[in-house]
């Protein structure tokens, strides 16, 4: 059936691109990454706010990778309304992907009034909206943290319930998954929610589309008798004021669902995964690959036991002068290398003693993650951010990153079916 074109949004470092595209690049040979199917990357988009040139450092990276100008860095917002004002091109495509923020998706305008949906300013999800309004690409494929689905704390699950209704009124049918990436064989336990769309959709059957649609194919799962079914308010504006508004603060979303019509399945499922397991002994570099700076010095050493350690204490806010008690669990120190690590966060750079960061201890020394290891817990290849960045930069970007291989996977099965027509 011929390619998929694709429109990666908030781009970053390429994880979507690399993920369902591959890579091969002659000059690296040790880059090659087999694609998912027959996926063309034709229109992406990385913007970093306030736009120095200094924060585009993810945007040099896609370039540096894909190619001179296979990525526009701009602002999203002003490029579509200049593609609505005529003075800008995005090419038609087939699918739209991206990952981005967890933020209040709250809706200020109902549907019925002229110009449809309002949403509050600056909220990316609004841009994903009017792209998909816009272009109508066929598949959707999006990721975002595992709390989206509970958000936020007032009314849990207020903010998927006004994208599954916007989606919804765009024509889509929606599965949505919760993924451990190291449950899949990741040596990263990174848990992130995958939501893909599907738009003109056959008829579904809501609970076998749990058990058989494009993400349990993708990612196998053992799903349960028991399940809950609802509807979703068919206007944003709606969800926005009445969804979960009366409830005893839980989310009715559960870690895997599908809707239709408006009308959602959920249920938590357990992942059923057979193949391999990775662990953080899989990444590590030779020592003589690792700069003396990621060594730890023995002087340093109890200022991050004493911050991964539990705690039960009495403490004084500096500001104020306000006594209170404060108190958390234990993380294990060093982290353990057969073992998949913890999640990268975007604060894993820099030398300071962090009760976040990993440590290793190898050959008897304890040390940070290297920028090479941290790409690849990410599922990129070593040395994927080494283009001009610093260490901070690259651990950032790896913060911010998804684990390639789930992409991969779901592309895998949206390709089958695509070339199958067994949607």
């Amino acid at each position: 059936m011929g390619d998929i074109r694709v429109a990666e949004l908030f781009a970053g470092v390429g994880g979507f691109r690399l993920g369902l595209e591959g890579y091969a690049d002659a000059r690296r040979p040790d880059f090659g990454r087999e694609p998912a199917g027959p996926f063309r990357t034709v229109w992406a988009n990385q913007w970093e706010p306030p736009g120095s040139a200094a924060k585009q450092f993810a945007w040099r990276c896609y370039e540096e990778r894909f190619g001179e100008g296979s990525c526009v860095n701009d602002d999203i917002n002003q490029v579509l309304d200049a593609y609505e004002a005529g003075i800008a091109t995005i090419p038609d495509v087939d699918m739209v992907v991206g990952g981005f923020p967890c933020q209040d998706y709250s809706v200020a305008k109902p549907l019925s009034q002229a110009g449809g949906i309002d949403g509050r300013k600056g909220v990316l999800w609004w841009d994903i909206y009017r792209f998909l309004h816009l272009k109508r690409p066929r598949y959707v494929l999006l990721e975002n943290v595992d709390r989206l689905l509970k958000s936020p704390a007032k009314q849990r699950g207020r903010d998927f319930a006004i994208m599954l209704s916007c989606l919804a009124d765009l024509g889509y049918s929606v599965e949505w998954r919760v993924v451990n990436s190291a449950e899949y064989g990741s040596p990263q336990r990174r848990k992130r929610v995958y939501i893909y769309a599907e738009r003109d959709a056959r008829s579904w059957d809501l609970i076998e589309r749990l058990k058989d649609g494009v993400l349990a194919d993708a990612l196998p799962v053992e799903v349960p008798a028991e399940h809950a079914a609802f509807p979703i308010p068919d206007d944003p504006y709606d969800a926005s004021r009445s969804f979960n508004a009366e409830k005893d603060g839980r989310s009715p979303f559960r870690s895997a669902g599908v809707m239709q019509h408006h009308q959602v399945v959920t249920a938590d499922v357990l992942e059923a995964y057979k193949g391999e397991r990775g662990a953080l002994r899989d990444v590590i570099v030779p020592a003589a690959e690792v700069p003396d700076a990621f060594y730890i010095p023995e002087d340093k050493l109890e200022r991050w036991r004493y911050l991964k350690s539990s705690k039960s204490e009495e403490r004084i806010n500096k500001r104020t002068g306000f006594k209170y008690h404060y108190s958390e669990g234990s993380m294990a120190f060093p982290d353990l290398l057969e073992n998949p690590s913890r999640t990268i966060l975007t604060g894993e750079g820099g030398t300071g003693a962090s009760r976040f960061k990993h440590v290793i201890e190898v050959d008897g020394r304890y040390r940070r993650l290297v920028p090479d290891e941290l790409d690849q817990l990410q599922g990129f290849p070593k040395g994927w951010t080494d283009t001009g960045m610093t260490d901070g930069q690259r651990a950032f970007c790896m913060g911010n990153a998804l684990v390639v291989q789930i992409p991969h996977e779901i592309g895998k099965a949206i390709a089958k079916r695509h070339a199958d027509g067994a949607f």
